[in-house]
């Protein structure tokens, strides 16, 4: 594969060098922060759906060890720069190139401690669309949401538990997706400072929790009032995980 059109990106401080396009979407904080808030430990098993370069899976991986580590993305030349990264950082990751509603074999056959979804963020109907086909799919896509959630809770085994990061705006389409499979629900606003709204949540569900809903109070991702200077200013549970591969609790 040429690497004339692809940018090789630290994450993690350094930890994880990330291969993908120069031009079009490119994966950012949000996968970063939605592997560092995943509670797996050694020996589970993870699924990615719509996994992209493998960004969220391979930096779970980085940070715990030990991870059965799946994945699922529909732009094949995505796919095959997920499977690059994944050899090249050392961690194994495999993936299918397939669409989500058309789950392959080999995934429809077996069940995860762990799903992870980074979907489209817009309504694909509410936009302007991107010239950039990559860009496009991964920002609006054609699959609803609410299919992306109900694979994601096929593919869940007993007690697993999803994980999802999404724009706040998108919230009550990710609520009226999830039916009574799902229970246990943590909502966690993010916002970008404490005097913005939260613009972007994370919410996890457990396949056949019982659990009351749960809201956590916001993660707060930058320090001050408002953007001052040049320097980094992320708060420092959200440095320690963008850059120390940290959890986030």
């Amino acid at each position: 594969m040429s690497t004339d059109d692809l940018t090789c990106d630290a994450f993690l401080g350094g930890r994880l060098h990330l291969w993908q396009p120069a031009q079009g979407y490119r994966a950012g904080i949000d996968a970063v922060l939605l592997a560092a808030a995943v509670p797996a430990v050694a020996g589970q098993s993870v699924l990615d759906l719509g996994c992209g370069v493998g960004a969220a899976a391979l930096c779970l991986g980085a940070r715990v060890p030990g991870l059965h580590l799946a994945g699922i993305e529909v732009q094949a030349r995505c796919a095959d720069l997920a499977r690059r990264n994944g050899i090249e950082n050392r961690i194994t990751l495999n993936v299918h190139t397939g669409d989500i509603a058309m789950m392959p074999a080999p995934l429809r056959q077996r069940s995860f401690d762990h799903v992870i979804v980074n979907p489209p963020y817009f309504h694909a109907q509410n936009r302007i669309p991107s010239p950039e086909i990559g860009r496009e799919t991964a920002q609006a896509g054609d699959t609803p949401l609410v299919e992306w959630v109900d694979a994601a809770t096929r593919r869940l085994a007993p007690k697993g538990r999803l994980s999802v990061i999404l724009r706040a705006d998108r919230l009550p389409d990710l609520m009226s997706a999830i039916d009574d499979r799902l229970g246990s629900i943590i909502l966690w606003p993010f916002q970008a400072r404490i005097s913005r709204p939260a613009r972007m949540i994370l919410l996890t569900a457990q396949k056949g929790g019982r659990s009351a809903f749960i809201l956590r109070n916001p993660l707060i991702l930058h320090s001050g009032q408002r953007h001052d200077s040049d320097r980094e200013s992320y708060t420092e549970s959200v440095r320690m995980a963008l850059r120390d591969a940290r959890p986030l609790i």
